[in-house]
């Protein structure tokens, strides 16, 4: 949960990467991060609804992202996050997760868990909004199905064949995770004050 007095002032905030340079400086994944980004398809009225909510006065105007590149809730993630940014006219500031841990801090998975992507949002002149983590309900719900039919089926798999198939499988689940995340993302950003 959000502190009341929060590491993220609007000086700390503007610190962070934008989407192109933080892009321009990954190790990993480089090419899935610019193929999700480039391929998909938001729907006009999503971007007609991220339009509307990034011109209200009291709406979103800045995103704030914690992320890593090596992170595969990320990869399919921050590309979505980019494009809700770009559509809606906010201002997004990507920092890396491991090296801002106090922002982490405040933006915890059930107080406990520090998982990302967090996006976190705020109005013109600072204001938190609200924020959104990880991944969507479905794809919680989804990947635990894929990971026990995994291990129904090869009770003997090794941990590295686990990622690799748990990966393809997840894979094909794509696209309908990140229309859900659009959609949970606008289910949050219609209950910001007006």
């Amino acid at each position: 949960m959000a502190r009341e007095t929060s590491v993220v002032t609007p000086q700390r905030f503007q610190q962070g990467f934008k989407y192109d340079d933080y892009i321009a400086q990954i190790k990993v994944n480089k090419a899935r991060f610019e193929a999700y980004h480039h391929d998909f398809p938001l729907k006009p009225e999503d971007a007609a609804f991220l339009r509307v909510q990034g011109r209200r006065p009291n709406g979103p105007a800045k995103m704030l992202v914690l992320a890593e590149d090596w992170c595969g809730d990320v990869v399919r993630g921050l590309p979505i996050l980019a494009r809700v940014a770009e559509a809606g006219s906010l201002e997004l500031r990507i920092f890396p997760r491991d090296q801002n841990l106090d922002i982490m801090d405040e933006f915890l998975k059930e107080g406990a868990y520090q998982s990302i992507p967090t996006a976190v949002f705020y109005t013109r002149d600072h204001r938190y909004l609200g924020h959104w983590i990880e991944r969507p309900a479905v794809a919680d719900r989804e990947l635990a199905a894929i990971e026990v039919a995994i291990r129904a089926e090869h009770p003997e798999i090794s941990d590295q064949e686990f990622s690799r198939e748990r990966r393809a499988r997840s894979e094909a689940r794509t696209p309908d995770w990140q229309q859900a995340i659009i959609q949970e993302l606008k289910g949050l950003l219609s209950k910001s004050p007006r």
